[in-house]
């Protein structure tokens, strides 16, 4: 330390860029809120993400991992996002909660019915249906906050030895990021899919997709793009199968 007090930072010479290996038998897709309400036109939240989920072509990136996991046998897994009538009783909430109760995103009629669920702001997109509904995709527990440590996510993916995560869906910095953060501190090796996220701008709260790349390359294991992860899910199973 200096003799000012502060503090004299040494220059690191860059390092290699991290990779994650991926193998079918220890590493799974987890997608996050991949729901009307966040990437359709018609959703509640279009005006603040419809932007970014349009530049990085967000929805097919989306249908692409589904289809290459479902091809290669790698596990599907799908962290959502809902509200029962009973959360509306919540006292205190941060500023995008209040926002998602006022506009009632992700809002189903109860824990134990299905009524109105199909079509609603709260369901699939139609793109992703036949890969989540196929009867092996698991869909965990809804998570109520940002994080899995709301929903059983954790368990899900422990029951079944899965110690890698390719990780994606909605909103990039809200659920996607505080996902990364709990899985990397339950000890998962991370990579994030940029391009199969995407991100509220805000007139006065900025970017959040540009915030939540900087936090990206400093948390993850790898940062990777749709392309990038296609490719070495099928490079995983072609070396398997030889």
């Amino acid at each position: 330390m200096c003799r000012t007090g502060v503090y004299a930072f040494v220059a690191v010479p860059p390092q290699e860029e991290p990779h994650v290996k991926f193998d079918d038998n220890d590493t799974a897709v987890v997608v996050i809120d991949p729901q009307n309400d966040v990437l359709s036109a018609q959703g509640r939240n279009w005006d603040s993400v419809g932007a970014s989920v349009t530049e990085n072509n967000t929805v097919q990136h989306l249908v692409d991992i589904f289809a290459a996991a479902k091809a290669t046998g790698f596990g599907v897994f799908i962290s959502p996002h809902y509200f029962y009538p009973t959360d509306s009783t919540w006292r205190f909430n941060g500023p995008l909660e209040s926002d998602e109760f006022r506009t009632h995103t992700f809002a189903r009629s109860g824990a134990l019915t299905l009524t109105g669920f199909t079509g609603s702001g709260a369901d699939w997109l139609d793109e992703f249906k036949t890969y989540i509904d196929d009867g092996e995709t698991v869909v965990v527990s809804p998570h109520k906050v940002w994080s899995p440590q709301s929903n059983d996510l954790i368990l899900q993916l422990r029951k079944r030895g899965i110690t890698k995560i390719i990780l994606c869906g909605m909103l990039a910095n809200m659920c996607v990021e505080s996902h990364l953060r709990d899985l990397l501190e339950n000890g998962f090796e991370v990579a994030v899919v940029r391009d199969a996220t995407a991100g509220p701008r805000h007139p006065t709260r900025g970017d959040g997709y540009q915030a939540a790349l900087v936090n990206y390359a400093f948390l993850a294991h790898a940062v990777v793009t749709t392309g990038e992860v296609v490719a070495a899910m099928t490079a995983a199973v072609e070396k398997t199968d030889t």
